[in-house]
């Protein structure tokens, strides 16, 4: 049995917990409330096939939460429109015009995309990525070998090219300014090093490999492209490997040294 001397304090810290309910639960509704809130009608309106109003083609077409690209191979994208912002994967852009086949919003240079909506009825429909999209990659091994003779002794390097099933993913742009993701393969390069038939150098070469020499950003969007022979001198053998953005011009070189006695070292060219 509970003594009338307890009951007090007891009914005091009883008190204080509904207390402390009362205020989580108006917390809630405050962050609730404060919680920026999707427009759905905005969405709706969205939803079907849009066409660039210039050029009239297809530019995305809006299903459920997800926009699909015609390019076969950039990925769909999660979509939701917030006051007067759409917001398309990790990017937002403003809105300048919604109505039921008009939609416009500016990129990020400040111009403005103008889309029209394409008429169900029509029915040369084009298609767009709805599955796993295309993954641009090289689909074969390349093989490379040569002999080359330096101080009246014979060399032979071995040079090949694997594909792999390791994904890279890289931010492009439409030519209107909108972000899209695209997908590709990585390689490695295995090279080897003989001296007449005594084995000098072997070894796997992914573009981590490299990454002393390329900022992690660069190295995050690119592939190792090659690993292609240069020349030999007192040195030893010179391979210049390429580090570049897949489908751009922007590429790290740098010297892949492989000295007689079979020691590697590197040095970043350009």
């Amino acid at each position: 049995m509970v003594s009338k001397k307890h009951i007090k304090p007891l009914l005091f810290l009883f008190f204080l917990f509904l207390l402390s309910c009362g205020q989580k639960e108006q917390k809630s509704d405050v962050s609730v409330k404060d919680k920026p809130q999707e427009n759905r009608e905005a969405k709706a309106l969205l939803q079907g096939v849009w066409l660039d109003s210039e050029t009239d083609e297809p530019f995305f077409k809006a299903d459920g939460d997800t926009i699909y690209f015609a390019d076969a191979t950039s990925l769909p994208a999660y979509f939701r429109i917030i006051g007067d912002s759409i917001e398309l994967g990790s990017n937002t852009y403003f809105i300048t015009m919604q109505t039921p086949h008009n939609f416009q919003f500016r990129n990020p240079g400040g111009d403005e995309v103008q889309l029209v909506k394409r008429d169900e009825s029509d029915e040369d429909q084009p298609e767009f990525v709805e599955q796993a999209p295309q993954i641009i990659s090289t689909t074969e091994v390349v093989n490379l070998d040569s002999v080359v003779m330096y101080g009246g002794q014979r060399y032979h390097w071995y040079v090949t090219i694997n594909p792999t099933r390791y994904r890279v993913m890289r931010t492009t742009y439409t030519p209107d300014g909108v972000a899209v993701e695209k997908v590709y393969y990585d390689n490695i390069i295995h090279v080897s090093l003989f001296h007449n038939n005594r084995r000098l150098f072997t070894r796997d070469f992914n573009k981590q490999a490299y990454a002393a020499d390329v900022p992690d950003d660069f190295l995050q969007q690119s592939i190792l492209g090659n690993i292609a022979f240069d020349k030999v001198d007192a040195q030893g053998f010179h391979f210049d490997a390429t580090v570049c953005i897949p489908d751009g011009e922007s590429c790290y070189m740098i010297e892949t040294l492989i000295s007689f006695d079979g020691q590697l070292s590197m040095k970043l060219l350009e």
